[in-house]
């Protein structure tokens, strides 16, 4: 099964939310769009992660897709690091979720429901802000990362 998902292209997304007063999250290829109308995603975590109470406790997230000037940011976020936010540029939503800066696409959410699937948590999560900028988003496939500016359009 690993083999079959390296053969998948995703992209790079963090997830983040507010411990109290302090920020936590972590590095997720496992996000998806479910819905424009109302606007839904979902993510899956899974539940050994040191971000998952967090996450589970949380009523709101933010998911930052990551840009391609942000592989410094995706490096800290894959690792198991006490304080991946240290020295990190980022900023709360109007929700008061983290938003991390120089992201390609942030979006903070409500969680509507949590769903235990095998070794993970799926949060289905209703879109209450998002903002975009010009940045080319990262993709991630087969253990490596790439810059999305890079494709070339199939005819």
């Amino acid at each position: 099964m690993k083999q079959v998902n390296r053969q998948f292209v995703t992209g790079v997304t963090v997830v983040t939310a507010m411990d109290d007063d302090r920020p936590r999250g972590l590095a997720v290829n496992a996000f998806s769009s479910i819905s424009l109308d109302p606007p839904t995603v979902m993510v899956a975590v899974q539940r050994t992660s040191s971000t998952h109470d967090c996450l589970f406790r949380a009523t709101n997230l933010a998911i930052n897709i990551l840009s391609v000037d942000q592989l410094d940011v995706v490096s800290v976020f894959a690792t198991k690091s006490d304080d991946k936010f240290a020295g990190l540029h980022w900023e709360h939503g109007p929700f008061g979720s983290p938003l991390i800066a120089r992201s390609s696409a942030r979006m903070e959410v409500e969680i509507w429901e949590r769903l235990q699937a095998s070794t993970h948590t799926l949060f289905v999560c209703r879109v209450l802000h998002a903002d975009v900028n010009d940045r080319a988003p990262m993709i991630y496939s087969a253990g490596k990362f790439f810059d999305s500016d890079a494709l070339s359009p199939l005819s």
